[in-house]
């Protein structure tokens, strides 16, 4: 039998079972409207946070192969080449047949590399107003939490 995790307070119940909380539905939940702050920011730019994110993971791992960047972003090799097919479309990305003929690299471009420093600004600013809104103490303990959580459910 597994111990059962309480809700907490200010969270409502979920249908799951009384007096229990899904861990899933919560950080789901709480992820999407995280999301929905950065997309809203960045809209006026044309982008969305995830476009933003990936972008970001490229420069610093580039030159990446799509299996390797699949493997660092936990994404689905299929869902990811879908989502760099819009970069490259805006010429943001660029793919390119690896050493072997069914490995991709993915580069950056320099227009890429001009989105991220002129989203920089606004994805700065949407961070700090989630800082501000959590508590940075709290917000660094989080993420902290999320690490450590993170390292145990990959383990495998």
């Amino acid at each position: 039998m597994t111990d059962k995790i309480n809700i907490p307070a200010n969270l409502p119940k979920t249908p799951i079972e009384e007096g229990e909380v899904c861990i899933c539905f919560y950080l789901r939940k709480v992820a999407r409207i995280i999301t929905h702050i950065y997309d809203e920011k960045m809209r006026p730019l044309g982008y969305r946070a995830t476009q933003i994110n990936l972008l970001g993971v490229i420069n610093q791992q580039q030159p990446v192969t799509v299996k390797a960047l699949a493997g660092s972003t936990d994404a689905d090799p299929t869902t990811l080449i879908r989502n760099l097919r819009v970069l490259e479309r805006k010429d943001l990305v660029h793919l390119a047949p690896g050493e072997d003929r069914r490995e991709r690299l993915v580069t950056i471009t320099a227009k890429g590399q001009k989105v991220l420093a002129k989203v920089y600004p606004v994805w700065k600013a949407v961070q700090d107003q989630i800082a501000a809104q959590v508590g940075r103490e709290r917000l660094h303990q989080l993420l902290g939490d999320l690490g450590l959580a993170l390292e145990k459910v990959q383990k495998k």
